[in-house]
């Protein structure tokens, strides 16, 4: 067995190792899953004492083989069936084995390896900060399909186990002992055999004759067992069945089917006994691990995500970074966001901005997260002033002299920009690196202000920055590998994923999303406003076209739009009229700038108690003079190909370097829907060739810009995808 080992040691308790051979972690794949069969059938005919499942890996089980349920199609339905259906087995015999089972974690619990932990009677955790147990299937588009959703549901009741299944929330070693999902912690410090011993003490201990639940029997295999809180025949849980669903759908809009299946998984498994509940598991399991959105989520967030996290876009043969104090110029909202990220993570700021009112403002914006976290006890004052303790505002560029990193955070100002770089050159190292946070300025053209345009480079952060994610690294001409490497390592530090992207105007996020919000307002002469927010909601976007463009101002948009006209006009390039800029034009003429000015797409009700909602503007329905009413079916499509196409125009230009950038910055950045697995993988499931026609009649119905690159013809005539 290569996976699992079987042993007995001189007290007559058999110890399954998990250990699977030439890797770094255990996974659930098909050779586990016969090993696991071979090492219980060995157990369930062999006269012991007790049993002991424990691991020789840092953590105690990785979880599923990703490749192998990535692979799975339709056709594979009867293996994927056979492979859940051995695992269960194999656990079911090993909690039904009539002795006592131990379960030893010193390290991540997560996925098919919490499973294993709960067909053990009693588990023993060290009470580590760094180990996580749950069951985080639903991120990846899947749900347990080890029993985990039977056994947690049947420990912790319907209700409590929600979060832990239908959002994959993991728990610390203390969460679980709470919770009741852990019979004991041990010292941090506790060694793989410190857990050994204790295992070892607890079966010796409680050797009973008679079935006892916790010690040689599950609770669920007792008679008389009842589900806590009851089951959904019962009033109190009845109520909630038709409630849990909306609430599920309030947050999916209908395009996850993990968390629908998750709940179904729960509430049908409650009300049949155990084995049946496990096939019920199984089958859902089955039908989302053949889908193909599961295959987006994984492709993206699993593949894509981790080659990025690994440094796929980063230099290799430049050594890595870490960085003790960087400056932050520019206090206003994203500065200040940037100041409180990095002293989240033990970075000293200097926060500059060309008053020390500004500066000490730009530090208040901490302050008042840390004072909200502090309130909700979760985290202390001590911890808080620490935080804070990181960040120096100053009005003083000199005080930037011993700054190891310099991020511009100023208006999309040419000459203030150009002006700024050249002041920090004059009091920074020549090997500091000057990043400037644009999100639309080329970088080339920037850089012409510096005197080390090598180590000039663009980092465009996505506000809030304290919850947004993703940090758009822009290279220009000129930027050095160093420069970016080291850019990178930056992101990194500060907790952010980096997308590494080639100079153009708008860069990749920020012209695609423009062709988004812009998209939306050229419906509105096709549409009714509210078909226009609906479709996307249905499409699975966070925000509608039009919610989202009140929220960015209009009046950033036609700046932005001035600046690219200005720009192209001097290159003495042509510049596209969109359906859109004529609709924003007369917006702003009306006065009607966005959510900041209380007037935009949307009414802002001017309430102090905030009990009033926005609402559409009644008179958008002006701009519709031919009283159109389009399909939904077009307004959803509209929305979704006009992104990922002008992807591929990105692409085609040179201006992705990767895929895997392309989906990650789609989703983590603009907020492109998290099933498709971002804009070039929505093209992939939707099949280039197919895609390529349903372009064609948009382009027919709608305008040239729905008309695809040609490389995407070429690529479909070769049987390739990006």
């Amino acid at each position: 067995m290569t996976s699992v080992k079987y042993l007995k040691d001189s007290n007559n308790i058999a110890h399954l190792i998990l250990d699977k051979e030439n890797s770094s972690a255990n996974l659930m794949d098909l050779a586990f899953a016969d090993d696991f069969a071979n090492a219980t059938m060995l157990l369930i005919n062999d006269k012991i004492n007790g049993v002991i499942i424990r691991s020789t890996k840092s953590t105690f089980f990785a979880g599923g083989d990703i490749n192998m349920l990535f692979a799975a199609t339709s056709a594979d339905v009867n293996k994927v069936m056979d492979l859940c259906t051995s695992l269960k087995s194999s656990m079911r015999s090993i909690e039904t084995c009539g002795k006592p089972v131990v379960a030893c974690i010193s390290g991540a619990a997560m996925g098919g390896g919490w499973e294993i932990a709960l067909s053990a009677h009693h588990r023993l955790v060290v009470n580590s900060k760094k180990i996580k147990m749950g069951l985080p299937e639903v991120t990846l588009g899947l749900l347990p399909g080890g029993g985990g959703i039977v056994r947690m549901v049947r420990l912790l009741g319907l209700q409590q186990a929600m979060p832990y299944l239908i959002q994959g929330k993991s728990f610390s070693p203390e969460d679980a002992l709470k919770l009741g999902l852990v019979d004991e912690l041990l010292n941090e410090n506790s060694e793989n055999d410190d857990l050994i011993q204790r295992a070892t003490d607890w079966i010796l201990e409680n050797q009973k004759s008679e079935t006892q639940a916790g010690i040689n029997a599950q609770p669920w295999d007792i008679k008389g067992f009842k589900i806590p809180g009851g089951t959904p025949r019962e009033k109190q849980i009845a109520t909630m069945l038709p409630i849990t669903p909306a609430l599920i759908r309030n947050k999916t809009k209908g395009t996850l089917p993990a968390p629908d299946l998750v709940y179904a998984t729960m509430i049908e498994g409650a009300q049949v006994d155990f084995d049946s509940a496990c096939r019920i598991e199984s089958r859902y399991f089955t039908e989302l691990v053949t889908g193909q959105i599961s295959k987006n989520i994984i492709n993206t967030f699993w593949f894509n995500l981790n080659a990025i996290k690994a440094g796929s876009n980063r230099p290799s043969t430049i050594d890595k970074s870490h960085f003790e104090k960087i400056a932050v110029i520019g206090a206003g909202m994203m500065g200040a966001g940037i100041a409180y990220t990095a002293a989240t993570k033990g970075i000293q700021v200097v926060l500059n901005d060309t008053s020390m009112a500004n500066a000490e403002k730009g530090k208040e914006y901490s302050r008042a997260i840390l004072d909200k976290k502090v309130a909700k006890g979760r985290m202390s004052e001590d911890k808080a002033q620490e935080i804070l303790s990181y960040i120096h505002p100053s009005d003083d560029v000199a005080a930037l002299a011993d700054c190891e990193f310099v991020i511009e955070a100023v208006f999309e100002d040419r000459e203030l920009k150009a002006s700024i770089t050249q002041q920090v050159a004059a009091v920074t190292k020549d090997s500091v690196i000057f990043a400037s946070n644009t999100s639309t300025l080329p970088i080339t053209s920037l850089a012409q202000a510096s005197s080390q345009p090598t180590q000039f480079i663009g980092m465009h952060f996505f506000s809030p920055v304290d919850k947004m994610s993703l940090v758009e690294i822009i290279c220009g001409e000129k930027t050095s590998d160093a420069a970016l490497a080291q850019c990178y390592d930056l992101t990194l530090q500060l907790g952010k994923t980096p997308i590494v992207v080639n100079d153009s105007r708008g860069f990749y996020t920020s012209r695609v999303f423009t062709t988004f919000v812009k998209e939306g307002v050229a419906i509105l002469k096709d549409a009714l406003p509210a078909s226009v927010e609906n479709a996307a909601y249905l499409s699975g976007f966070p925000v509608g076209p039009l919610a989202v463009l009140d929220e960015v101002s209009l009046t950033l948009l036609e700046k932005i739009l001035r600046q690219t006209k200005k720009d192209l006009t001097l290159d003495g390039k042509m510049v596209n009229e969109h359906p859109a800029d004529i609709i924003i034009e007369k917006m702003i003429a009306s006065g009607r700038m966005g959510k900041i000015d209380g007037r935009g797409f949307y009414d802002y009700p001017n309430d102090s108690n905030g009990m009033s909602k926005k609402k559409l503007w009644p008179d958008l329905t002006s701009f519709n003079t031919e009283n159109n009413s389009i399909p939904l079916a077009d307004i959803k499509d509209r929305l979704l190909f006009i992104m990922a196409i002008e992807t591929v125009r990105c692409v085609d230009e040179g201006v992705i370097r990767s895929t895997g950038d392309a989906n990650i910055g789609s989703v983590f950045g603009i907020g492109f829907p998290h099933w498709t697995g971002g804009t070039l993988q929505y093209i992939n499931q939707y099949k280039l060739d197919k895609f390529i026609v349903r372009a064609a009649e948009l382009e027919s119905k709608y305008g040239k810009r729905f008309a695809v690159p040609e490389l995407m013809h070429d690529m479909a005539a070769q049987g390739k995808e990006f």
